[in-house]
């Protein structure tokens, strides 16, 4: 992942050098060669895919190609990325945000048992009802008719077999390494607040849409704040697109890889304009 951006680009594969400086390892060495195992881990996953995701920005920037941004957001991880393109912090404290988040996540997991399933097909209040019965949580909304949640991983396989007796059609446990965006991250939660206090928030030079409250944020302080909360707190994916775009946007644009953003996109609303930008052949289309 990423590689053809750091052979074709060096504003790209600048990143990826300063990288090495920040975390004390070679990031691009484990995005371009694996081994996968590696690579999935929390610690490593998320800082590679800030690096891959500015590293789209920093190629787009330098090819002329990326238009005047108005607004950004980012799902869970992303919104680090997405603050970072808005200027509420540098390259560098950006990506040590993004590795002490994953260390702390990944730590997290680690000290519990815990896992998410999703649930495609149902409405919001269904899953809420489900997830309160058995004491778990949503946490992604990501678009109409999917949702993901969170919990004790017990609890959750027992409130996929009730869904599926229930007639939910399809629910299923995720092959994940904890539960996310629930109450199990708490002790992440808590450590991630204390480490953020040393690290200096501007005020974004864009409009910012919050994961927790899918709200603008503006204020260093509501930056911070919501960075914490966002650990332990659902995301409102569905909800930041779709007030981005009645704030204004016109397109919108995924940067980094997957295309999985850019899919969500188009589940929520089919008109949209929409385009994702993974590798370096993607500049070109």
């Amino acid at each position: 992942m990423g590689k053809s951006l750091y052979d074709n680009s060096l504003a790209a594969r600048a990143l990826y050098k300063e990288a090495v400086d920040v975390l004390g390892w070679d990031l691009a060495k484990v995005s371009f060669e694996g081994p996968e195992s590696e690579l999935t881990q929390t610690k490593v996953c998320q800082p590679a895919l800030f690096v891959h995701s500015l590293a789209v920005v920093a190629a787009l920037r330098e090819s002329r190609k990326l238009p005047d941004v108005k607004f950004v957001l980012g799902l869970s991880l992303g919104e680090v990325t997405a603050l970072t393109v808005a200027g509420v912090f540098d390259f560098p404290t950006g990506l040590r945000v993004v590795a002490e988040r994953g260390r702390l996540m990944q730590q997290a997991c680690e000290k519990t048992v815990g896992s998410m399933a999703a649930v495609v097909g149902e409405d919001r209040p269904k899953v809420a009802a489900l997830c309160q019965e058995f004491e778990v949580e949503m946490a992604n909304l990501n678009c109409p008719g999917q949702i993901v949640i969170s919990g004790d991983k017990a609890k959750i396989q027992a409130a996929v077999a009730a869904g599926r007796e229930r007639g939910i059609k399809r629910i299923m446990e995720l092959n994940v390494a904890g539960a996310y965006h629930s109450r199990l991250m708490e002790p992440a939660r808590v450590e991630f607040a204390r480490f953020l206090r040393g690290v200096p928030f501007r005020a974004p030079a864009v409009t910012v849409f919050s994961n927790t409250t899918a709200e603008e944020v503006s204020s260093p302080e509501q930056i911070r704040e919501a960075l914490i909360r966002q650990v332990v707190s659902p995301v409102l994916w569905e909800d930041c697109m779709r007030h981005a775009v009645a704030a204004g946007a016109t397109e919108l644009w995924e940067c980094g890889p997957g295309a999985v953003l850019a899919g969500l996109a188009r589940r929520t609303e089919k008109t949209w304009r929409v385009k994702s930008i993974a590798e370096f052949s993607d500049l070109l289309a």
